[in-house]
């Protein structure tokens, strides 16, 4: 199994760490690069919670950091960060960092099946102890459910004709594998994209779909400005421009302030805005890039409480 390299690792942390004493929230441990980074920051009074929705991640956190009593290791979806943080006692925090997207631990594991060049069952769960498995949901979803998903998600222009391909090909037999369907995928679309996989934006489509990542992310995002004290910061690493565009227009709004009529007399300090922005966004340097390709997409954004 290859390495996992941590995206925008120092970049990451460096935003986030202000206050080596403070409290912290790794929201997508992974294989805890960046938790590892943080810990290096912090003095013995600091402290930081590490979450994840993937069991084999929180058992990595807990054989890394088991000795270590300024972590706690929690297995959980970062949508429920504020109760997770609630029942540790610890409100308000000084940072929460979230790393987006599909862990190449995960990618390079056959039997997650998340990858298109890795063949395996078709699972596609971060949560490997509940929801429904791409197996299972493409066993039962519709034509239009399967467009619905590989459009919005994935933004796959051939979503229709793979919908059919599929609905056709579980009629004889479960698709059962990511091998299975892929080949599905390969025969369904037309022509290939130069550099890139046919079943590429299919699988990211339903992967995003198995597992809600949206929907949490967005269910996170309300919880962060009640958690983050004055000075606070929230640091996202994005890869794709589903997830990136729902942190900026969050960050954005946050940082814009209260709704007021158009043409209203108001002041600029009469104006409640719950967050700044931090800088402009930041991309992984072609270093990075030349020895991580998966850093080419990243984005990362930082945004601070005020008040």
């Amino acid at each position: 199994m290859a390495g996992h390299e941590t995206v925008l690792r120092k970049e990451a942390v460096d935003a986030l760490v202000r206050n080596v004493d403070g409290r912290f929230v790794d929201c997508t441990y992974g294989r805890g690069g960046h938790s590892e980074e943080i810990l290096k920051r912090l003095t013995p009074a600091g402290r930081l919670i590490v979450m994840d929705k993937d069991v084999d991640a929180v058992r990595d956190a807990e054989l890394k950091f088991g000795d270590d009593e300024r972590v706690i290791a929690v297995h959980g979806s970062f949508k429920d960060l504020h109760k997770i943080v609630a029942a540790r006692d610890m409100i308000p925090v000084d940072g929460i960092l979230m790393d987006l997207g599909v862990s190449s631990p995960q990618l390079d594991t056959p039997e997650r099946g998340f990858s298109f060049d890795r063949g395996g069952p078709l699972d596609m769960r971060m949560n490997q102890q509940e929801g429904m498995s791409a197996r299972d949901w493409l066993s039962v979803a519709d034509e239009n459910q399967i467009v619905k998903v590989l459009k919005e998600y994935g933004e796959e222009r051939f979503a229709r004709r793979i919908a059919r391909a599929i609905i056709e090909a579980r009629s004889s037999r479960p698709v059962e594998t990511t091998d299975d369907l892929v080949n599905i995928i390969e025969q369904a679309i037309p022509y290939r994209e130069k550099h890139k996989h046919p079943a590429t934006r299919s699988f990211q489509a339903i992967r995003i779909h198995v597992n809600e990542e949206l929907t949490e992310l967005r269910q996170c995002l309300q919880s962060v400005v009640d958690l983050l004290s004055a000075g606070g910061r929230l640091v996202v690493i994005s890869f794709h421009s589903l997830e990136d565009r729902i942190v900026k227009r969050f960050i954005r709004d946050a940082a814009k302030g209260d709704p007021w009529p158009a043409r209203l007399p108001i002041r600029d300090d009469q104006i409640t805005r719950q967050l700044k922005i931090i800088g402009r966004p930041v991309r992984a340097g072609e270093a990075e890039v030349q020895t991580n390709a998966r850093a080419r997409s990243a984005i990362m954004r930082v945004a601070e409480r005020t008040g």
